[in-house]
């Protein structure tokens, strides 16, 4: 059974016997303007990044490996270890916040510049334009039946979409495993089992998803485009089409003027919108959760208001309120502050400002204080009283570092044994440690102590670690 809603022009059918709209592939037109401009320096600007950042070399290592074996994460100058998950908690608070507030101010703009399902469609979908031309010939070549040329263009397209694939999933696999490390075992034919399954998976992933399925992740998988209209209100700005402007819509001669026709509206029915649209909407019909605010279709009839000259913006970024109550521009950013966006905008920063300062005055030193469970105490010969203690001493600096070690805590206490130990940058070291007292200068059971380990180039990187000392 089919539902019908009426639209100002035309009716839409809806299927209400299934779930989901029966599938039709989009051919998405080419086309030139200021926000296909900067889809594309975002393309070039996100995979700058993700294919480069892992062949950068920062002080003799790769700039950002999250190193499993060696279970260290390296982010430039910094290195952080399992027990700086808090970090990776910030950093999710951060992402999340950021989103809240880009989509309170802009909608999905996220969606439309930035998301990788975006960014890979729009790399898959400029390889398929060079190869089997533009939207009519590659229609054309669809509805025809298979041929020699028709095979031939469309096993280079999946060859060059696979060689794509492969080499996101080599280049993530590279965040993981050193990637000058995973280059040699593949040209050597030695790679492990699991680089060669995750390398095949995300390549996999990457081809079914930004060659074949496409919009359909942004309509039926993406969970972001279910909750974002509780991020919405009537002063977000949106990807619009001004009804009272555009309506009725009608076709008009070339250079016909805005008001030469005065029964129709600025809109001439090309449906250019609605053929360069990536997810197959047509924005004339409202906000709708397809739409990833790409802006293709301002694009397209900017272009389309230029030659037919009339004023451009029929279809443009605007708010809700904005259309109904005819907003100027500096209207619609000022009503862009208001308290949603404020209070956004100042937990992301106050989380920002925290976690720099705290980024760039942390200690690059960290210190577990173990105790010998075997044996609580032991009598030395001379009489004294000593504990041992493993002390596990982190050099997360990118020098190497010699510690000091000294204890405090109780009146005599020492240590028995060397005090002095050298760590190689970013890494770790055990160190057997004996702490010592006279018998009956504390009392029985546990006493609190506390050990500092210093270094002796920099006053500032020391660590205090509380630990108990028992006595007989």
């Amino acid at each position: 059974m089919n539902k019908v809603v009426n639209t100002p022009n035309q009716p839409i059918v809806v299927d209400s016997d299934g779930l989901y709209e029966k599938h039709k592939t989009v051919h998405a037109r080419s086309v030139k303007g200021i926000f296909n401009t900067w889809r594309w320096i975002m393309v070039y600007f996100t995979q700058a990044l993700y294919y480069g950042l892992c062949w950068i070399d920062w002080d003799g290592r790769q700039s950002v490996l999250f190193h499993l074996v060696e279970r260290k994460f390296y982010i430039l100058g910094m290195v952080f270890w399992p027990q700086d998950a808090i970090y990776l908690a910030i950093l999710l608070v951060i992402s999340a916040y950021a989103l809240f507030l880009v989509t309170a101010v802009g909608g999905r703009l996220f969606c439309g510049y930035a998301c990788p399902q975006t960014v890979y469609t729009e790399i898959f979908m400029w390889i398929e334009k060079k190869i089997e031309g533009e939207r009519p010939a590659r229609m054309k070549l669809d509805a025809q039946p298979m041929s020699m040329r028709k095979f031939r263009l469309k096993f280079i397209k999946h060859v060059m979409w696979l060689i794509v694939a492969l080499w996101t999933g080599f280049t993530f696999v590279g965040y993981f495993t050193p990637i000058k490390e995973l280059g040699f075992s593949v040209v050597s034919f030695a790679l492990g089992s699991w680089e060669s399954f995750w390398i095949l998976f995300y390549a996999g992933f990457l081809y079914m998803m930004a060659g074949f399925m496409r919009e359909q992740v942004c309509k039926y998988m993406c969970p972001y485009a279910r909750f974002q209209g509780v991020m919405f209100d009537p002063d977000t700005l949106i990807i619009t089409y001004d009804v009272d402007r555009g309506e009725p819509r009608g076709r008009r001669r070339k250079n016909a003027g805005a008001g030469a026709q005065e029964t129709l509206g600025d809109c001439v029915d090309c449906s250019i919108c609605v053929q360069v649209c990536p997810t197959g909407i047509d924005i004339r019909h409202g906000l709708q959760l397809e739409c990833i605010a790409c802006a293709a279709c301002i694009d397209a009839c900017d272009e389309v208001m230029d030659k037919v000259g009339s004023p451009r913006g029929l279809i443009r970024y605007s708010t809700e309120n904005a259309l109904a109550k005819h907003y100027k521009a500096h209207d619609i950013l000022a009503h862009l502050m208001r308290p949603r966006t404020i209070l956004y905008a100042s937990i992301l920063m106050a989380v920002i400002v925290a976690t720099a300062w705290n980024l760039t005055t942390r200690i690059p030193l960290k210190v577990d204080v173990l105790r010998d469970r075997s044996t609580l105490y032991r009598e030395a010969d001379d009489g004294r009283i000593e504990n041992v203690f493993m002390l596990q001493v982190k050099n997360t600096d990118e020098a190497p570092h010699r510690y000091q070690i000294s204890v405090s805590g109780i009146d005599g206490i020492d240590i028995v044994g060397e005090r002095i130990t050298e760590v190689p940058a970013a890494s770790n070291k055990s160190i057997l440690v004996v702490a010592s007292v006279k018998e009956g200068v504390a009392g029985k059971g546990s006493n609190k102590i506390s050990f500092e380990i210093r270094s002796t180039s920099n006053d500032k990187i020391a660590v205090h670690e509380k630990t108990t000392f028992f006595m007989p």
